[in-house]
């Protein structure tokens, strides 16, 4: 028996690859499917399964391609969804046989009322991991306000309350030794406060994981799993529709994503178009020259999930500015997050419209130590913090105003564009992309802090709020 955790850091997901015998399944494939596929010839096996833990939202899962490219069945818990693809709906408690292990399944809803978990036994029926899906992370479990915005009636008490359920009969009896596989670790949006640890033993959840201690009520649980949710990135429900109803190949997606268009091209196709510019370099090279109206999302960051917070439309074209040898990543992982509309990419990078002598902007960018020295030359400078609420409720500068990138269009509701803002994050990658939104709709007085509020706190030049733990991450 074989398990393999594939484990994607810019979407802090985890999906598996479990194989016996000459068989096997992958449970929640990301959207590029040729790995696995590739995994399975190079073992001699035949993927069987794809098991979906439930309909995701923070990302589009690969099932559809996955089971078209080598004939394996999807495979959801229970649930009434009509989907655009064929799938099998499994009955609480259903056995599947791969080679010679078994896989259970225990349908657990709360984070989503199809949400199931996969137990698997192995070849001498000793009941070995857990893959929970979003039911249950490492530290956390998964928040039950997201299907609401599906399907209005469930509203997050409700899905709550379910949760408490599935915890306390279904996942709490099981054996304390079993490995526990979640399918999210720190960083996702779908939990609270989520380790980084990747699998724990359901024992030491037990003893650790506050929603599973000793002695706590249902109306305590819902209490604490809702306290500090925050309104949930837009493109989710776009996201589980997208997973529900089907989408474009990812091979067309490609096709239509890798088209390198000269400085001149790419000029003619951007005017006659409605198409974002985007471009994914460091926030250091964007600030000192970028195509004007571009955006500035870094590839090396949480790229897919500010890609999904920050372009309300799933079906906006893009064009991509890029480092050279990236760009087929940049589509790959876009459409990881349902942007499939990629139409074409800047061939030789920002140096080639440079060359050209294409019009560049730019936006200035100071140290710390720069700031230090004109807030003490001028104490009353405007500070944005652009962190999220969470972050800047634990720890600011005093005097500095939130302005969370994550809702955007409501904070540059505070932005006037005749004075002078200095605006951070944590490390520099958020506020680059802040100011640059807000200089593609004419604001011309953002200054980026680079280093963001890490070093400002190491600078000690700066006087902060006292410190609070904080008690969300979202």
């Amino acid at each position: 028996m074989k398990i393999e955790q594939i484990y994607t850091g810019c979407l802090a997901q985890g999906a598996y690859y479990i194989e016996s015998n000459g068989e096997a399944v992958v449970i929640d494939p990301l959207r590029e499917v040729q790995p696995y596929i590739e995994k399975a010839e190079k073992n001699h096996a035949r993927i069987k399964y794809v098991f979906e833990t439930h309909f995701h939202a923070d990302f589009v899962s690969g099932h559809i391609d996955l089971a078209k490219k080598t004939g394996a069945t999807i495979v959801y818990g229970p649930t009434t969804a009509k989907t655009g693809f064929e799938m099998r709906v499994a009955e609480d408690g259903e056995i599947f046989n791969v080679g010679n292990i078994k896989i259970k399944v225990i349908h657990t809803p709360g984070h989503t009322m199809e949400s199931s978990c996969f137990l698997l036994m192995d070849e001498n029926g000793k009941e070995t991991a857990l893959f929970t899906g979003d039911t249950l992370f490492i530290g956390d479990v998964g928040r039950p306000d997201l299907a609401q915005h599906v399907i209005s009636e469930l509203t997050e008490e409700k899905l709550a309350g379910h949760l408490y359920d599935s915890l306390q009969n279904k996942i709490m009896p099981l054996s304390d030794d079993l490995i526990v596989y979640p399918a999210h670790g720190a960083g996702s949006a779908c939990g609270k406060n989520l380790s980084k640890e990747t699998s724990d033993t359901l024992g030491n959840q037990k003893k650790t994981n506050y929603a599973l201690r000793p002695g706590l009520t249902k109306e305590t649980f819902i209490g604490e799993v809702l306290h500090g949710l925050m309104p949930p990135p837009g493109y989710f429900p776009k996201n589980v529709l997208m997973n529900i109803q089907g989408y474009d190949s990812i091979d067309k997606v490609m096709e239509r994503g890798k088209k390198a268009l000269s400085p001149k091209e790419f000029e003619l196709v951007a005017n006659e178009t409605h198409a974002l510019i985007l471009d994914t370099r460091n926030s250091k090279s964007f600030a000192a020259a970028f195509i004007p109206n571009s955006i500035n999302i870094g590839i090396d960051g949480s790229f897919a999930v500010w890609v999904g917070t920050l372009i309300p439309d799933i079906k906006q074209e893009i064009l991509v500015v890029a480092d050279k040898g990236r760009e087929e990543e940049i589509i790959t992982r876009l459409a990881r997050v349902g942007y499939d509309f990629t139409i074409g990419y800047l061939d030789g990078g920002i140096d080639a419209w440079i060359r050209e002598g294409k019009e560049t902007d730019s936006i200035r960018n100071i140290s710390v130590s720069e700031l230090a020295d004109i807030k003490t030359q001028n104490p009353e400078i405007n500070i944005l913090d652009v962190r999220k609420k969470s972050e800047y409720d634990s720890e600011h500068i005093i005097g500095a105003e939130n302005a969370p990138l994550d809702y955007v269009n409501e904070s540059m509701k505070m932005v006037n564009p005749s004075k002078t803002y200095y605006v951070h994050c944590a490390g520099g990658y958020r506020s680059m992309s802040f100011a640059s939104i807000l200089k593609s709709r004419g604001y011309d007085n953002l200054i980026n802090v680079d280093g963001g509020f890490k070093e400002i706190k190491d600078s000690g030049k700066f006087t902060l709020t006292d410190y609070v733990c904080p008690s969300t991450m979202l």
